[in-house]
């Protein structure tokens, strides 16, 4: 029970992940690479642009309005309408002066609080679920349930990259809450008809069926995952946090994410060992609490701006 999962790994197993592991870090060193490059070869262009141009928003911080109409003129057009974006840069510098001077504990004051707590309860809700855990260890799920490994990681990896597109595209269609709770509400029943099937496998029911319905239900599972709480958190994220709290309230949400992410996954370890169907009901409970958080406190953010966004989470008109 010490080891848990990991003392039926075995050396082939280690050689495999060994060389994805290579893999993966050159493929990593070749993108730094390439970005650097990419970013050196276009640093004369962009310093360029920016002289022709003129720096607008430099010109706004000190006063220059005319100036700014000018550069703008440039860019649009000579008979272009250029005073309302002038004076939404004249807004924006100065918005941007005054978030300078906020502290690391501005994100905690009262007005704050509702988005705060969306923010990580969002990540809490994708970790929490079990995700990382399933994906880490899905060999040996697959293996527990009698489903080839080698077949059910292929297909696994096959059938989750087309959902994750899929999300992509509907999240302006449907919008950012709708996407939540359809994602909770598969996962939670994917993680209970997984549970349902380990508790069926130690009955001897069903035993050939059982292999199939377990890999059946993760995809499912993964499915809901991969077009919303997968991916959308972060898109929230982004858009309902003020530009004076974004960075630090970012920093706090990111780290309740990646450190939540390494208990979940290092927890499943052992948790499968003490029971798989207690594992996955666990995690389908974790999804019917994600499921109420979403509908009672999550706003919908598509097509709404910063400061609406800000009325409806501090109750404000």
């Amino acid at each position: 029970m010490e080891e848990g999962l990991l003392r039926h790994e075995n050396d082939r197993d280690d050689r495999r992940i060994t060389a994805c592991v290579i893999l993966s870090t050159f493929v990593a060193v070749c993108s730094s690479f390439s970005y650097g490059c990419a970013n050196g070869y276009t640093s004369g262009a962009e310093t360029a642009i920016m002289k022709e141009l003129d720096l607008s928003m430099a010109q706004a911080k000190i006063g220059s309005v005319k100036e700014v109409e000018n550069s703008l003129h440039r860019l649009r057009g000579k008979d272009a309408d250029v005073s309302d974006e002038a004076a939404e840069i004249q807004v924006m510098t100065k918005m941007l002066e005054e978030d300078s001077k906020s502290s690391f504990c501005d994100m905690f004051q009262k007005k704050y609080r509702r988005t705060l707590v969306v923010g990580i309860g969002l990540m809490l809700i994708q970790q929490l679920s079990g995700a990382s855990g399933i994906t880490y260890y899905s060999n040996a799920i697959f293996r527990k349930a009698g489903f080839s490994e080698r077949l059910g990681s292929m297909i696994f990896g096959v059938f989750v990259i087309p959902k994750a597109l899929v999300g992509l595209i509907l999240v302006d269609r449907w919008g950012r809450r709708p996407l939540l709770l359809a994602s909770a509400v598969g996962m939670s029943i994917g993680s209970l008809l997984i549970g349902v099937s380990f508790t069926l496998q130690e009955m001897n029911l069903f035993p050939e069926f059982i292999p199939v319905f377990v890999f059946i239900n993760i995809l499912v599972y993964f499915g809901f995952f991969a077009i919303g709480i997968g991916g959308l958190p972060w898109i929230i994220m982004s858009e309902i946090f003020p530009i004076n709290i974004k960075v630090s309230a970012g920093s706090i949400v990111a780290l309740t994410s990646w450190t939540t992410g390494w208990f979940v996954s290092y927890g499943f370890n052992f948790m499968f060992e003490w029971s798989a169907q207690g594992t996955f009901y666990i995690f389908a409970m974790v999804g019917g609490l994600s499921l109420l958080f979403i509908w009672m406190l999550v706003p919908e953010t598509k097509g709404q701006s910063l400061e609406e966004l800000q009325a409806s989470l501090t109750g404000t008109t």
